[in-house]
This record gives C-alpha cells, sequence and structure tokens, in this order.
C-alpha cells in the first residue's frame, strides 16, 4: 500500500500521473490529504478528492511515501508536524519515501538525504541537506526516490513501479500509453 501526500497547493500533474501509473500496474495508492478535509486544492486550483485524510491513517499499512511538488504544497508538507513524523519514522523503519520537484527540499531538511544521491526541482539543491545533487531526472537511493518536475512525473512513477512492482510491468504500462 502506498500514500501520496496531498497539501493545499500542490502541483497536480506530480500528483496524478503518478496515482494513475500505479492504479494502472495494481499497486494499492491512496491519496492523503494532510487536513482535516477531504478536498484539497491543487497549484493550478483544481481540487481533488483524497481517499482519506491524515487523520485517517495507520502509517504501518504502508510501504512508501509520497510527495508531490508544487508551491505553496511542498511549504505545507514540511510544515505539517504529522507528514514530517510520519516521513522520520518510514526512514528508520526502510520504508521507501519518493518527492518529486521541489518537495525533496521536504527530505533535506529532515536529515533524510544526508549522504544519499537526489534530485530536485533546480534551485532547491542547497535545500537537500547532505545530499549529493545530480542533474537526473529521477534517482533512487537506498529507500529514497526523487525526481525532478513535472515533467518527469512519468520517469518518476514508472520507477515507482519497478520498485514497487517490477520492471517488466513498467515497460508494459510504458508500451500501453505509448510512452
Amino acid at each position: 500500500m502506498v500514500a501520496l501526500f496531498l497539501a493545499d497547493g500542490f502541483e497536480e500533474i506530480e500528483a496524478l500521473v503518478v496515482v494513475d501509473i500505479l492504479r494502472r500496474a495494481n499497486i494499492e495508492i491512496e491519496t492523503v490529504s494532510i487536513s482535516n478535509e477531504t478536498k484539497v486544492i491543487g497549484s493550478h486550483k483544481i481540487p481533488v478528492i483524497a481517499d482519506k485524510t491524515i487523520g485517517e491513517i495507520d502509517k504501518n499499512k504502508y510501504e512508501c511515501f509520497i510527495l508531490p511538488g508544487g508551491l505553496p504544497g511542498t511549504t505545507n508538507l514540511g510544515n505539517s508536524k504529522t507528514v514530517t513524523e510520519i516521513l522520520l519514522w518510514a526512514n528508520n523503519q526502510k520504508k521507501y519515501i519518493a518527492a518529486i520537484c521541489a518537495a525533496p527540499s521536504v527530505l533535506g531538511k529532515l536529515n533524510i538525504l544526508n549522504g544519499k544521491n537526489a534530485t530536485c526541482y533546480p534551485g532547491y539543491e542547497n535545500e537537500l541537506l547532505g545530499a549529493n545533487c545530480t542533474k537526473e531526472k529521477v534517482v533512487t537511493d537506498s529507500n529514497v526516490v526523487t525526481s525532478k518536475g513535472a515533467g518527469t512525473a512519468h520517469d518518476f512513477a514508472f520507477e515507482l513501479v519497478k520498485i514497487l512492482k517490477d520492471e517488466k510491468t513498467a515497460k508494459d504500462i510504458k508500451n500501453a500509453m505509448q510512452y
């Protein structure tokens, strides 16, 4: 089971492409609003109804936690005590943590990227504290997956399918989607 956190101001492409592709791979993924409301408004004013609120989840049932970027979504994720506590716990449990665009900065501030290779939206590198920043579209290092931005959302999602399921499934979905 996978949780994708949604905060007001999230980047719609980075969230919904990932949810779509993981569901095509038959990977159970839930969208989780970090507020007490299931309605979350994206950075481009697109409303999305989350599957659950953060108060309704049991962190133990998830093997992966995903942070889409966008502003002020990334800031809202980083300011959520519940989100940051879950991420620190998940990292200690060696569960997968994935972040795209500006969202890897949340992981950097939590010292989750220390000594790891990572990537992010250009200009956020200084916030990936302790990371070896690369210019790759997607970087997986140990239990952490990072990606650059909206234009790499498909690559990010396919990498997560490879990790959470297998490479054949990722390839089959790419072919079916004409990617």
